[in-house]
């Protein structure tokens, strides 16, 4: 595999400062048409590139919020959402008109990994992120062409509800159109309970504190002095389970562990002398 174009990110950051290596912190494809999203973490700058002529590239520069990171789409596939974390905030791209749509205000460093999408039962299309500097999630809502999500209009590019979390410290968010559960982990938290643990929120109900699963615990894997860390919730493509890495310190086992996403029980453990921080 050999590059069959380079482009530079180097550039003024959107508060007029030359950046000679700013990082790209992430890269999505428009599942809609030929173009990537680019965000360029340094700068502040989303770039929209349409890679249908690489010899004459066509590319949309976004001014947004500093310091880029991570993001995903929302259920629309229309609008972008990344992070701005050290900014405190998530901005929001349209991809079809080109333009910054929002930016929003969050809680301490949000970091959404993708981010997760559901239909919230009062807000309605919502898109959430966790934060590695605060005990919450933020639920943002989402506009929506669809004539059933019209009256939530007014509610859309603010945050509608903080699903509070036993600590700091999250990486991941994680739904699926299958299933009532929101899963969400925290092992950044420098507390073992917390960073051993995953939390499963109940959709249907919102109000109601996180069902805590001990990751660690159920691995049946024994302690070490190090703490273990839960990280990233993931579906299977039927929606009937998740696996989570546990990740084990530098002299203990690693695993995935996976649950039955109905019943919260543990299905399996993955785990061998070859699974190192998975």
């Amino acid at each position: 595999l050999e590059p069959i174009k380079v482009v530079s990110t180097r550039g003024q950051t959107i508060d007029g400062d030359y950046h000679p290596e700013p990082r790209v912190a992430s890269i999505v494809a428009n599942p809609e048409k030929p173009e990537w999203v680019v965000s360029v973490k340094e700068t502040g700058q989303i770039l929209l590139v349409d890679y249908t002529d690489l010899d004459n590239l066509k590319t949309t520069t976004i001014a947004s919020s500093k310091f880029l990171h991570d993001g995903g789409w929302d259920m629309s596939h229309r609008y972008f959402l990344v992070a701005a974390n050290a900014s405190n905030q998530v901005a929001a791209v349209d991809t079809k008109t080109g333009k910054l749509a929002a930016l929003i205000d969050t809680a301490k460093i949000p970091h959404p990994g993708r981010g997760a999408n559901f239909v919230h039962p009062q807000f309605g299309p919502v898109w959430a992120t966790g934060h590695l500097g605060d005990d919450v999630v933020s639920l943002i809502s989402t506009p929506n062409d669809d004539k059933k999500f019209k009256k939530y209009k007014e509610h859309n590019w603010k945050v509608v509800q903080e699903l509070k979390m036993p600590g700091a410290g999250n990486l991941f968010v994680k739904t699926h159109p299958k299933s009532t559960n929101f899963w969400a982990d925290a092992p950044m938290n420098p507390e073992r309970e917390i960073a051993e643990s995953v939390y499963v929120f109940d959709m249907n109900d919102l109000t109601k504190a996180p069902r805590v699963l001990n990751v660690g615990k159920d691995s049946g894997l024994p302690q070490g002095d190090a703490i273990r860390r839960a990280v990233q919730p993931e579906y299977n493509k039927a929606g009937d389970e998740v696996w989570i890495s546990l990740w084990g310190g530098k002299a203990d086992q690693s695993a995935i562990v996976v649950y039955d996403d109905k019943t919260l029980k543990v299905k399996t453990v993955i785990t061998s002398p070859e699974v190192i921080t998975p």
